[in-house]
């Protein structure tokens, strides 16, 4: 894998990348960074051109403004995919990426070839709402803790995976993490209403223990869409593309030899 710097109109953003072939970009979650897509980049790099971005404040990228929403996220995405001048990508998205990868297929169609989205939230409930709120307001008054997210997404198994994304999560910028969690916690429904419009192929993908990423809410997703195919890993929580790579990476390289629909007029 290779580590480069990409300018954009304002800022830069980190990548890593390696392969060659159509090109994959990969957007992981709050509070990660690129390398939590380890084992898809190592797998899918064998036929693709994969690329994976630290989100903004995230890693090595420049940080959005404090009081940035989810749609000045979608906005710096398509920044990162008009940089990076290689075309419409195939897009995949795990969490908070999911919600910006959903974004830019609604916003950008012509930028995305193909849209997986990993773990993504979608019309939570009035309760589960609030909790995340609420969360959000701790985390920026400075009382947010790595402890609940690590229960919340592994339980007591994973000890390896779930030491490293403590890591990860540990290294946060607290204003950063903030703002991201922020635009998070109140982004499930910005583009719930337009999701039926996203037409590519589509992979909705979730585990089964993720209680608030639901393989619920992955079904309800996919059934909008014209040319979805949900999953659903048993056995799983939130952080299953590092927990189980080898059954998400099946169905991601299921879901990139899949024909786009364009295909069928040329």
């Amino acid at each position: 894998m290779m580590s480069r710097t990409l300018p954009l109109s304002d800022g830069t953003a980190r990548l890593i990348q390696a392969g060659t072939g159509e090109p994959l970009l990969l957007i992981h979650g709050v509070g990660m960074r690129a390398e939590a897509w380890g084992p898809q980049i190592e797998e899918l790099a064998r036929h693709h051109h994969v690329i994976a971005v630290d989100m903004p404040g995230h890693g090595e990228s420049t940080p959005l403004s404090s009081g940035a929403g989810l749609p000045d996220f979608v906005a710096w995405g398509a920044s990162v995919i008009r940089a990076l001048d290689l075309g419409p990508v195939n897009l995949a998205g795990h969490s908070m990426g999911a919600l910006i990868s959903a974004g830019l297929a609604v916003e950008h169609p012509d930028l995305i070839r193909r849209l997986a989205l990993l773990n993504a939230v979608y019309r939570r409930t009035p309760e589960a709402r609030a909790a995340v709120l609420a969360r959000a307001d701790e985390i920026a008054r400075g009382h947010g803790s790595v402890d609940g997210p690590l229960q919340r997404w592994f339980g007591t198994g994973d000890v390896a995976v779930r030491n490293r994304v403590a890591g990860w999560l540990s290294q946060m910028n607290p204003q950063s993490y903030a703002t991201a969690y922020r635009a998070f916690a109140a982004g499930d429904a910005v583009y719930a209403d337009r999701i039926g419009r996203i037409a590519c192929p589509a992979l909705l993908l979730t585990g089964e223990g993720d209680l608030n990423s639901s393989a619920q809410m992955t079904r309800q997703m996919a059934a909008q869409m014209p040319d979805a195919q949900a999953v659903v890993i048993a056995g799983h929580r939130h952080m299953v593309n590092l927990t189980a790579p080898d059954p998400v990476n099946a169905a991601l390289r299921d879901w990139l030899s899949r024909k786009e629909i364009a295909d069928d007029r040329v």
